[in-house]
């Protein structure tokens, strides 16, 4: 017992000690003052001046973080590895610091080739890989759920590059890359970037990241033997030094040549020995654009005071890593709190250190990462913020390698594109632009992208051989020196559109002499490589398109039907209609018809010429008005109105008739000579032949409209032409012959009398010079062709080829003069219908201010009667028909009622007796009657008194 006691009393005291440890600890976890300890992993190439650097840039970020939030519960631990520039130990180093040390996240590896490995053991177990320098795509975020990219991605930058290449007019452009993950991870979206300015990518080529520098010297001179001149590059800064060295060596950093370097060469190009300017002058280099903060200026002035011995400033992956790591740390403080920071075991700890099966899981992993992905603040690099695990792109700067460093020459944004200055916005068209430029070989002229290839060889154009219309092309060989002479109206115009160019193109004329080939034939020798290019009368068609590229067309475009002209025969019996149209004829004659109703009712109350029976009256008013188609009326007027009427009818048919004669002589003296046909489906149906220009596509057009081979024709010169067309098919020739405009145009300027062109023009593109598909020279070329097709020198070069006799117009179908129709003439009848119905209703208003009284007691009586308005309206023009009496008159009104009555009372019949003082009162009687001695009261017969009158029974 005695022996017992002792020990229970030690082992009481020992648990007393415990129990009191763990409370001390406790409640040291408790007060603000405890602090917990977080492993947080560092994977660096420490063997390279860029990872020391980065390393003491994270270094001070734990120090700054910590030294402003002393209150903080939690304490990131570094636990730095070395990679050794090698993917296999960056993978190395990552197990053994999730297996052995686990640690919370891990910030790193700093090349893309690491990261990959590192971040797919990060997605294994749960722990955050942030990353501030592995830009490449082949580290998917996607795929790697766990991987931060806390750096921004290679394709940020292709817009930018394809913005530059756009600003500059550049059309073809060769990437030159790392060959590796991280080099050709820029290319997809590099290329979509080139292709949406309408620039291509004819060539790429790859440089291993070890290559020799006589491997390095071939590729370039491959480049050189290409006509592009714009390379981007894309590779470590290392294998950039050397690679430029080797450019300049061979001559490739010089006038002519355009180079931009990618972020990765540019961000570097601070670093003391990362990069010799010396052989980069004139570079265009693009880099992350930082604002100046009192963040960047407070941790600049402590790296330069830094003891060690990396005196230059910092460049933007330090300034990333910086940010990177303060973004850990705030991310371990909030997820710290939230979640268990403990790693659960998967299998046995039976292995290996490094054996990657017993890695476990980080339960904490899902909150870090959340915690990560959504912090934000203002660092030393800007503003810091990931977006889809991803740091949103800044804006770029371009800058410009000129001496010891880099020139901000501009600046790009997503928003605003190449701007001058930051913050301009796309209307300000002053700061729109970059500033000058100094090029390589200290040239200020911007490059054109692109030159013949060196090796002194000339353009070698195809100039096809022809046995008609040389005023085209005309190939001559001098028998006595075998020298061959090219000449002709489109290799004038090729000749002046080259010595439009902005530069120099050498160039010289091969004959081409395959006489059985067509003009197909020789477009294809482009394709097949056998010529450059192609200066002819080449017709631009949708089916050359598909394999070679043309210019934009220097003459006029179609296809057109020549035919001869035959005399006709104008056996239209009713052609003498065809000078007015329908709408005209119907006009005139109602105007006719209104007119002679208007001088009628003028007339017809005063003028004994216009009185009788109505058809009389009808057929003098007719007459009277047509009279006038040829001023024959002898009718007299006796009002001032109707007058007035006639004197503006008479000068509208003056018009008319003039303008008749002049149509129907231009219609029977144009139509003596017609074309023979103008129908090409009256053509295809009859077995005419026709014919067409020797190897012209026109033969497969004749094809397809349905002439059977046996009805073509094929011709070489206008002398042809002209003999097959006035042979006719019947003896031996042709009916018509189909041209492209050019042709026909010219062959109209020598054979104008007796042929035309006729029918529809069928669309073409005109002619245009042929070159390879996608060649850099087709849009100068163009630009060139409008430029010498707007000016004087195309005139010059078509009045030295064509003369200055201009071709013949195109006949239309049919009567070539055109009938005249109403709208021609509505003024005329505007002004004569104005006045026929003013003076009509001066005369009405006239007539019933004077007859007022009789109209009103003729039309009271008529309404007394119980009669309708048509009653009315009758009785008014019984009044209007009436003469009232004028007795004792002289005036020429007087005699005719005179006459008038009396002729009434002679038409009462023969036997009627009638005494001499009704006829005295109608002064019927002459003097002679009353002295015979006759008295008023007797009577007599009406035939005595007729012959009294000395009117004849």
């Amino acid at each position: 017992m005695v022996g017992i006691r002792p020990l229970v009393m030690t082992l009481f005291c020992f648990l007393f000690v415990l129990d009191y440890e763990s409370t001390r600890a406790y409640a040291a976890a408790q007060t603000p003052s405890a602090t917990v300890d977080v492993p947080v992993g560092v994977i660096l190439d420490l063997q390279t001046q860029p990872g020391k650097k980065s390393l003491i840039s994270i270094q001070m970020a734990i120090e700054d973080f910590y030294a402003s939030r002393p209150n903080f519960t939690t304490r990131v631990v570094l636990h730095v590895r070395d990679s050794k520039q090698n993917a296999v130990e960056a993978a190395s180093a990552a197990v053994d610091l999730m297996k052995n040390t686990k640690v919370a996240a891990i910030i790193g590896p700093v090349t893309s080739e690491e990261a990959e490995f590192v971040a797919i053991l990060g997605s294994k177990t749960q722990t955050p890989v942030i990353s501030y320098s592995a830009s490449s795509a082949s580290v998917s975020v996607t795929a790697n759920p766990y991987f931060v990219r806390a750096t921004i991605k290679d394709s940020d930058q292709s817009p930018l590059l394809a913005a530059i290449v756009k600003y500059y007019g550049w059309h073809d452009i060769i990437p030159v890359y790392e060959d590796s993950a991280y080099g050709s991870g820029i290319l997809p979206s590099l290329i979509d970037s080139l292709q949406s300015v309408d620039a291509r990518v004819p060539y790429r080529t790859a440089i291993a990241p070890f290559a020799s520098d006589e491997h390095i010297i071939a590729s370039l001179y491959h480049l050189k033997t290409l006509s592009s001149r714009v390379f981007v590059v894309h590779m470590t800064p290392s294998l950039a030094s050397r690679f430029f060295r080797l450019a300049a060596f061979t001559g490739m950093v010089a006038e002519g040549y355009a180079w931009i370097a990618t972020d990765s060469i540019t961000n570097v190009v601070d670093m003391d020995g990362a990069l010799d300017l010396s052989v980069m002058q004139g570079v265009i280099g693009v880099m992350p654009h930082v604002s100046k903060s009192p963040e960047l200026e407070q941790f600049t002035a402590r790296w330069m005071e830094n003891p060690r011995e990396y005196e230059a400033k910092p460049s933007i992956f330090q300034l990333w890593a910086y940010d990177a790591m303060q973004a850990v740390a705030l991310a371990v403080e909030k997820a710290f709190s939230v979640s268990n920071f403990q790693w659960q075991r998967t299998s046995s700890t039976n292995g290996s250190s490094s054996d990657i099966a017993e890695l476990g899981i980080f339960e904490g992993g899902p909150a870090l990462l959340a915690a990560v992905q959504d912090t934000r603040f203002y660092g030393v690099s800007g503003d810091f913020q990931l977006s889809g695990g991803e740091l949103n792109p800044p804006p770029f700067d371009i800058s410009n390698f000129v001496g010891k460093g880099g020139r901000t020459v501009g600046i790009w944004s997503q928003t605003t594109g190449i701007c001058g200055k930051l913050g301009c916005s796309a209307s300000d068209s002053s700061s729109a632009n970059l500033k000058a430029l100094i090029w390589p070989g200290e040239s200020t002229t911007v490059p054109k992208g692109w030159e013949i290839p060196t090796g002194g060889r000339k353009l070698q154009i195809a100039v096809p051989v022809k046995n008609g219309f040389n005023e085209f092309v005309n190939v001559q060989r001098d028998p006595w020196t075998n020298s061959t002479t090219v000449s002709g109206y489109c290799i004038d115009v090729f000749d002046a559109v080259m010595e439009a160019m902005p530069y120099s193109v050498p160039y010289e004329y091969i004959p081409f002499k395959d006489s059985a080939a067509s003009y197909d034939d020789l477009v294809s020798q482009v394709y097949f490589k056998n010529f450059d290019a192609v200066v002819g009368d080449a017709t631009i068609l949708s089916n050359r398109t598909g394999f070679v590229d043309f210019t934009l067309p220097y003459t006029d475009s179609g296809v057109a039907m020549l035919v001869p002209m035959e005399p006709g025969t104008n056996r239209n019996y009713w052609i003498f209609l065809k000078p007015l149209t329908t709408d005209l004829w119907l006009g005139t004659l109602t105007f006719f018809f209104f007119t002679g109703l208007v001088v009628w009712a003028i007339e017809h109350r005063i003028n004994p010429e216009f009185r009788g029976r109505p058809s009389d009256q009808i057929g003098t008013t007719l007459f009277f008005v047509f009279s006038t188609l040829v001023f024959s009326h002898r009718e007299k007027l006796e009002s001032n109105l109707s007058r007035l009427v006639v004197v503006i009818w008479v000068f509208v048919v003056l018009i008319i008739t003039s303008s008749y004669t002049a149509s129907l002589t231009s219609m029977l003296t144009v139509r003596q000579l017609q074309p023979v046909t103008v129908n090409i489906e009256q053509l295809v149906k009859s077995t005419a032949r026709v014919g067409y220009q020797d190897g012209s596509f026109v033969y497969k057009m004749l094809q397809k409209f349905g002439f059977t081979n046996e009805r073509l024709q094929n011709y070489s010169t206008p002398e042809q032409y002209k003999d097959a067309m006035l042979n006719g098919s019947n003896r031996g020739g042709v009916d018509a012959i189909f041209d492209e405009i050019p042709y026909l145009k010219l062959f109209m300027s020598k054979y104008c009398s007796k042929f035309t062109m006729a029918g529809r023009i069928y669309k073409t593109d005109g002619f245009g010079f042929v070159f390879p598909r996608d060649s850099p020279l087709v849009p100068d070329v163009s630009r060139a062709i409008l430029n010498v097709t707007e000016g004087d020198i195309m005139m010059e070069i078509e009045r030295k080829w064509f003369g200055d006799q201009k071709p013949c117009l195109p006949q239309s179908e049919g009567v070539s003069s055109t009938s005249l129709n109403f709208s021609n003439f509505g003024g005329l009848f505007l002004i004569t219908g104005t006045v026929s119905v003013f003076a009509l209703l001066i005369y009405i208003l006239v007539f019933l201010r004077k007859e007022w009284d009789d109209v009103r007691a003729a039309t009271l009586d008529a309404g007394d009667r119980g009669g309708s308005f048509w009653d009315k309206a009758a009785a008014l023009a019984k009044h209007y028909d009436s003469i009232k009496e004028k007795r004792g008159s002289g005036t020429a009104r007087g005699n005719m009622e005179q006459e008038l009555s009396c002729n009434g009372i002679i038409s009462e019949g023969p036997q009627t007796p009638i005494s001499i003082s009704e006829m005295s009162a109608l002064n019927c009687v002459s003097q002679q009657t009353v002295a015979s001695g006759r008295t008023s009261t007797e009577e007599m017969p009406t035939e005595q008194f007729i012959e009294l009158r000395g009117v004849e029974p």
